[in-house]
């Protein structure tokens, strides 16, 4: 898959697709998981990399216009291609992307309008093939609206068919060009039948028929694999997560034993992670496995480092240290694998601006060092997490691993606020289990996205029977989510939290409080850690 930041698309030419055109929107991956919900195939390419060639090279049956943090009426401000809107194909504009095709087809766009933040109710003026089956004439509807500016005059050609308090042309279209553009946005879980207008306009519009399948990824998948790495060798390394673990299972379907993986024990896993991880590939699979326990390395390069983002960059250094080291004991493998998903790419490398670039800084997404002198091998480069666990299922990996919440490479290392110690960890790592194993029998595990527990960097002083105690607070984390995008708080009753809370001080020395955390995750943050 082409980096996103790159001026070459993609060469998965076997199914229909849809092009994503980014313009900063902090929920643009969501417009991607929607459609792929659907069975379409779809990319995200930033505004500034998409020319004539690029579409003519990338071939979109449909392309769509995400939203965007910018205003139409700042000079410097994205703009589409003029390409998009004379090849014929159908356009969805969304949001920023509305406004940028009213102003570049001849609209008006003005600011100092009522702002439109949140939950609004469209109106529908008129039927469309847009929203036929999902929304009626006459019906008001709730929607997700984010916007300051706002379109005044239509384009020539276009009409109006929805409208809101704040969006006299909350949706507008062009039926004889297939141009059909929304204020609000159809792929945030805010918008109830946002995913059904996309499919329609996929599906009704464009005339995709839905061919995007994990069952045909994974045979796609193993013959790039093949083609790309030849007779060659694969060292890959499993973090004990379930994208590394899937993408091994892969690559070893398509290689055999030519793989080698090598599973780097950094000493901040979880309590019986590594056992389960070892067992697994050995004992399951019988891939070739070499357990590298480094984890007096890891710990010695991390003593007296408070800065998460410092913690996050030795790990990641160190792991390709021992990548280079071990490589060269396996007999000259030409190629590393690693397990890096859409996300990480889109993340790790951000074109339109803003944090992103320091998110996935744990990942080795834009490249590997000069030095290695080995090629990347990332066979789920094109995928979301939750498609990871559909091609997990379709390799036949236990459910146990597939369904694992998921755990960020540095491990405990930042669940662990402030310097890392030996006692802080084996503190964690008990309080943790008990967590974990509290969620498992109230039968809650694969109710909640991720959870897990975090030793805060705060001692209290407590009673504990006759005695009085200065011991550590841990904090619970428990978060729902569809897509990782956007996710709540889980919301346990008290009585769960009581018994965690309880078995966690009696049994866990070091623990004499536990508290939880109910801060929910908006668009656009980092992943919870």
């Amino acid at each position: 898959m082409a980096h996103p930041a790159s001026s070459a698309p993609a060469s998965n030419a076997v199914h229909e697709r849809v092009l994503i055109i980014d313009f900063g929107s902090q929920v643009t991956q969501l417009i991607a998981r929607r459609v792929r919900e659907n069975g379409v195939y779809c990319e995200i390419h930033p505004y500034n990399k998409v020319d004539g060639a690029f579409l003519k090279a990338y071939g979109p049956k449909a392309i769509i216009l995400s939203g965007g943090p910018s205003s139409v009426l700042e000079g410097e401000s994205p703009r589409a291609t003029d390409d998009v809107f004379t090849l014929g194909l159908p356009v969805l504009a969304i949001c920023y992307g509305q406004q940028t095709m009213q102003v570049q087809l001849g609209g008006v766009v003005e600011g100092g309008h009522a702002r439109e933040f949140g939950r609004a109710d469209v109106e529908i003026k008129k039927a469309s093939p847009l929203f036929e089956g999902v929304w009626d004439v006459g019906g008001k509807y709730p929607v997700w609206m984010s916007h300051g500016d706002r379109v005044t005059k239509l384009a020539d050609g276009f009409e109006v068919i929805a409208t809101s308090e704040n969006a006299p042309f909350a949706i507008a279209v062009d039926e004889k060009r297939r141009f059909y553009t929304t204020m609000f946005h159809p792929e945030v879980v805010h918008t109830p039948d946002g995913g059904k207008l996309l499919r329609n306009f996929t599906h009704r519009i464009a005339g995709f028929k839905g061919d995007w399948t994990m069952a045909a990824f994974k045979d796609e998948a193993i013959a790039r694999i093949r083609a790309q790495v030849g007779d060659g060798k694969v060292i890959c390394g499993l973090s004990g997560g379930v994208d590394s673990s899937v993408a091994a299972v892969l690559i070893h379907e398509a290689i055999g034993d030519r793989l080698t993986c090598v599973y780097v024990d950094h000493g901040l896993m979880r309590k019986g992670e590594s056992e389960q991880v070892v067992t697994l590939f050995r004992d399951h699979y019988n891939i070739p496995l070499i357990h590298a326990d480094e984890s007096e390395r890891f710990l010695g390069a991390l003593e007296g480092v408070s800065d998460p983002e410092v913690k996050r960059k030795t790990i990641g250094k160190l792991f390709i240290d021992v990548f280079e080291e071990k490589a060269k004991g396996i007999g000259g493998a030409q190629f590393l694998a690693q397990g890096t998903l859409y996300p990480d790419v889109i993340e790790s490398v951000s074109a339109i601006g803003g944090p992103s670039v320091t998110i996935k800084s744990h990942h080795n997404v834009g490249g590997l060092p000069e030095r290695m002198n080995m090629k990347l091998v990332e066979p789920l480069r094109e995928l979301f997490k939750d498609e990871v666990r559909a091609l997990g299922r379709e390799l036949g990996l236990p459910e146990t691993f597939v369904g694992r919440h998921p755990f960020p490479g540095p491990g405990l290392a930042i669940r662990v606020p402030g310097e890392i110690t030996r006692e802080k960890l084996d503190i964690l790592r008990e309080a943790d289990a008990v967590y974990l194993d509290e969620i498992r029998k109230a039968g809650l595990y694969d109710k909640i996205w991720q959870a897990f527990a975090v030793l805060l960097p705060v001692k209290t002083v407590g009673v504990m029977g006759d005695g009085r105690t200065y011991e550590y607070v841990c904090a619970l984390r428990a978060v729902t989510s569809t897509d990782g995008m956007t996710a709540d708080f889980f919301p346990y009753s008290m009585d769960f939290l009581g018994r965690a809370a309880t078995r966690i001080i009696n049994e866990v020395r070091g623990v004499n409080r536990v508290v939880y955390d109910v801060t929910s995750k908006p668009p656009g943050t980092i992943e919870w850690e």
